[in-house]
């Protein structure tokens, strides 16, 4: 190569004597006066090289991109640097060319910028980019979707890429919309997921589908969520049923996760499946941490005939936390506090003395009987802590689930050094909205369980849908389905949500008759890769594991994204804006 015959990490002391070149960015100046010391810098990592002649260092700074040439000498024993895998050998160098001068001050530190402002790292990406593990979490992202790609081939997928301008989508988030030139009036959306078309392939006879797909959805960011954008493994398999679909993702997040998880434990195949009726009451969520030991009791029988009045009438939750009434007054005020802040009206509970007895304001009401009906329901031993939580129906799990989750964290019993996946089944295949009608819970193309027969003669509230989430230590991976291959229950299902034939003939008209045509039975899930790498890389926040991210205001600060376009561009597009754009 012009620039350099070997790159930063490259050179051993096989390599002594040898004249060399090498290129890449200045990361720092040692200047001696007469001698000077930089530490070059390349993807690959960092050498050590010497400059003698103080005229070869005129316009050279932090950062500034060169090339050098010269022989591999021994460092003296004193100056080895054993962190550095070239820490034993240097380049002493008689030529030097600036290939691209660092002619601005630096914004921050590249070794420090991870610790700067968000919006200031955003806006210098490039540059925040160079910083060694920011890099190498885009390099681990780069080898995790290769090894993705690897096994899905390896199964007997094939890859195959779905459009990206399509058509607008009920699939729970809203849509990015665009103009189309050509059509005034008209509007493409960007897909929030492959959904028809992968179902479409499967109609075509393609028998396994796979594709690291990039997704759009107009939602508000969270740590998990990065705005606008996102990637899934989105897969689809023809004459499947749904253990099938839990078999190959099984087989694929066990081996990625095992590959790449930095030797902490992964549960093995086959993950738990836990029913989502039974995840909201143990967990009091359907994204349940199964790190977390504590697990919560339905009490509301319990005290139907205790004289309390906050808990009557009301459902009521319980939690055994062991050996918590060892923990410090303060422990019981701040959870206490915590309580408050998530909108609960105080925290009951009650501690177990060393003869058996109970300690605490609700003691009182209970009866000998009662207590020792507790005692035994819930194996509780000294030194435990029950406390309940009590609320309406439609809060009550949600409530218990962070309460949950705060005293696994404050009592440290949440085991950091594993990976605990399962899938969540058996999710309602409606609810009902404010306005009293029923709305689809989860994916509308997904099979009702029962079918047709189900559709027609049950509570619609109680008919579950082959619906299925993949949970990782609390968060969600994937979400997937078995989907609804028959029009005659596609149709009676969107009627159940307010639909008429003719607008599901109208909205998703290539499915509705592509269905009438053979369609074979087929299912499929989609598991995250932003969040999967999140998860292996120990990062809290999504934004840390892409290399281009928006900003938690949905905003590219290096572009400058969303921005305004001129006049002329509007106007091929047939758009009038309603009022001005106030200038910034």
């Amino acid at each position: 190569m012009a620039y350099r015959t070997h790159n930063c990490n490259e050179l051993t002391l096989e390599n002594l004597n040898e004249r060399v070149s090498l290129a890449g960015w200045v990361d720092t100046i040692r200047d001696h006066g007469g001698v000077a010391f930089i530490d070059l810098r390349d993807q690959y990592g960092i050498t050590q090289v010497v400059v003698n002649d103080d005229s070869l260092m005129n316009g050279i700074r932090k950062e500034s991109v060169i090339s050098v040439s010269g022989t591999v000498v021994k460092r003296d024993e004193e100056t080895v640097n054993k962190k550095l895998k070239t820490g034993e050998l240097e380049v002493k160098v008689d030529t030097v060319e600036i290939l691209g001068e660092c002619t601005e001050n630096l914004p921050f530190d590249i070794s420090e910028s991870t610790d700067t402002r968000e919006e200031v790292r955003l806006t210098y990406r490039f540059l925040d980019l160079r910083n060694k593990k920011v890099h190498d979490n885009i390099m681990f992202r780069s080898q995790v979707v290769s090894f993705l790609r690897e096994k899905m081939t390896s199964l007997g997928f094939t890859e195959i890429t779905t459009p990206i301008l399509t058509c607008s989508s009920p699939e729970g988030a809203r849509d990015y919309i665009i103009p189309s030139r050509k059509h005034e009036g008209k509007f493409y959306a960007l897909p929030q997921a492959p959904q028809q078309f992968k179902q479409l392939l499967m109609v075509s006879g393609f028998d396994k589908y796979f594709q690291i797909a990039p997704c759009f959805r107009d939602e508000d960011a969270r740590a998990d969520r990065s705005p606008g954008e996102f990637y899934q493994l989105d897969f689809e398999m023809a004459f499947a049923t749904q253990e099938d679909v839990f078999a190959v993702a099984e087989d694929v997040l066990y081996d990625t996760f095992t590959k790449f998880c930095g030797g902490k434990k992964v549960s093995p195949a086959p993950f738990r499946k836990i029913p989502f009726e039974e995840a909201m009451l143990k967990y009091g969520t359907d994204k349940p941490d199964l790190r977390n030991p504590l697990e919560i009791c339905d009490l509301s029988k319990f005290f139907e005939d205790v004289e309390f009045k906050p808990f009557q009438k009301k459902p009521v939750r319980g939690i055994v936390a062991p050996g918590c009434a060892k923990m410090s007054k303060s422990f019981f005020e701040k959870m206490l506090e915590y309580a408050l802040s998530i909108g609960m009206k105080g925290l009951g509970y009650l501690t177990v003395l060393e003869d058996g007895s109970f300690k605490g304001p609700i003691a009182k009401f209970l009866t000998d009987e009662k207590k020792a009906e507790l005692t035994e329901m819930l194996s509780l031993k000294t030194d435990d802590t029950l406390f309940f939580i009590c609320d309406r129906e439609k809060v009550v799990d949600q409530l218990a689930g962070q309460i949950r989750t705060a005293l696994g964290e404050r009592m440290d019993i949440i085991d950091k050094d594993r990976f605990e996946l399962c899938f969540i089944t058996d999710f309602p295949m409606y609810e009902r909205n404010e306005e009293g009608n029923l709305d689809f819970t989860h994916n509308p193309f997904s099979m009702p369980q029962g079918g047709m027969d189900a559709l027609i003669n049950d509570d619609p509230l109680t008919i579950k849908a082959y619906q299925y989430d993949i949970v990782c230590n609390g968060v969600e991976l994937s979400s997937g389905a078995v989907r609804n291959h028959r029009p005659d229950i596609m149709v009676k299902a969107f009627e159940m949500a307010g639909y008429t034939a003719d607008e599901v003939e109208k909205r998703f008209g290539a499915l509705f008759h592509a269905f009438h045509y053979g369609a074979p039975p087929h299912a499929g899930m989609a598991p995250g890769v932003d969040r999967m790498i999140m998860l292996l890389k120990d990062e809290e926040n999504i934004r840390e594991v892409i290399a281009f991210p928006m900003n938690s205001n949905a905003q590219d600060m290096l572009l400058g994204a969303p921005g305004t376009v001129t006049e002329q561009q509007l106007r091929e597009v047939h758009i009038k804006l309603r009022r001005p754009v106030p200038e910034k």
